[in-house]
């Protein structure tokens, strides 16, 4: 049975503060936490899950988990969930040592100026894993990649992508060699950055858009045009409408 201090615990991972302090996360949802398990990235300290779960796993499953878990009861699970109804098992995951930038002369690189949702953000790093982007250069304010909600929404393509967090107009200005694009409302059309092996995509805060510092360190605004009425479009979809078009190479 889970004793009060490691319900606490679990509860307070909630917290950036916290997290960074213990330099842990939390993931939950069988398909997430046996996904993180499988890549290897983040050693697991401990995992918690129903019996009715665990009974159903296939023996090279339970042996995988078998080290740090523990099986407890609905109404414990209950208490250490972040969602309204539990999902089966919550595992305390170590952070990833922090990676420096790679090089963005030879890649395709996103660059996140305060994207503050969650769900935004873990569905951009799971959509730059799809696309086999190596690295997301975030802002500082950009939402935490260990929160609960960016974990989930990553589906474990958190371990297959280094998201680093700077500031980044000294970042920016120090990658001089590679095209700057900048997505906004009245740009260039997206057409224009079709099939290109390095470039920096540059995608804005969900209300606000580019900081116009940032966007001063652009080479080109481009934009996804329009056939309908909408204000704009949700910031993780133009992410994904931008890494195909780069990706993409017109025979």
């Amino acid at each position: 049975m889970l004793s009060k201090n490691n319900i606490k615990y679990i509860q307070s991972l909630q917290h950036k503060k916290v997290r960074d302090a213990e330099l842990a996360f939390v993931a939950e949802g069988p398909k997430t936490v046996v996904e993180l398990l499988h890549t290897g990235v983040f050693p697991c300290r401990s995992l918690y899950a129903l019996e009715s779960w665990v009974s159903k796993l296939e023996p090279s499953q339970l042996k995988m988990i078998q080290p740090y878990l523990e099986v407890i009861k609905d109404f414990e699970l209950e208490k250490i969930s972040s969602y309204t109804s539990a999902n089966d098992v919550v595992a305390i995951f170590s952070q990833q040592e922090v990676k420096s930038p790679l090089s963005a002369e030879n890649t395709v690189t996103l660059v996140l100026d305060d994207i503050r949702d969650p769900g935004n953000l873990g569905t951009i790093i799971r959509t730059a894993d799809w696309f086999g982007i190596p690295q997301i250069i975030c802002s500082n304010h950009t939402v935490d990649r260990y929160n609960p909600k960016v974990v989930q929404s990553t589906m474990a393509s958190l371990g297959r992508v280094n998201v680093h967090y700077t500031s980044l107009i000294p970042w920016l200005k120090s990658e001089i060699a590679v095209p700057k694009f900048a997505a906004t409302l009245h740009g260039k059309p997206v057409a224009m950055i079709e099939g290109r092996a390095a470039a920096i995509l540059i995608i804005g805060n969900e209300s606000n858009g580019i900081s116009m510092e940032v966007l001063d360190e652009a080479d080109e605004q481009i934009t996804i045009p329009a056939f309908g009425g909408a204000e704009s479009l949700n910031a993780a979809v133009s992410a994904a409408i931008l890494l195909y078009t780069v990706r993409y190479k017109r025979n």
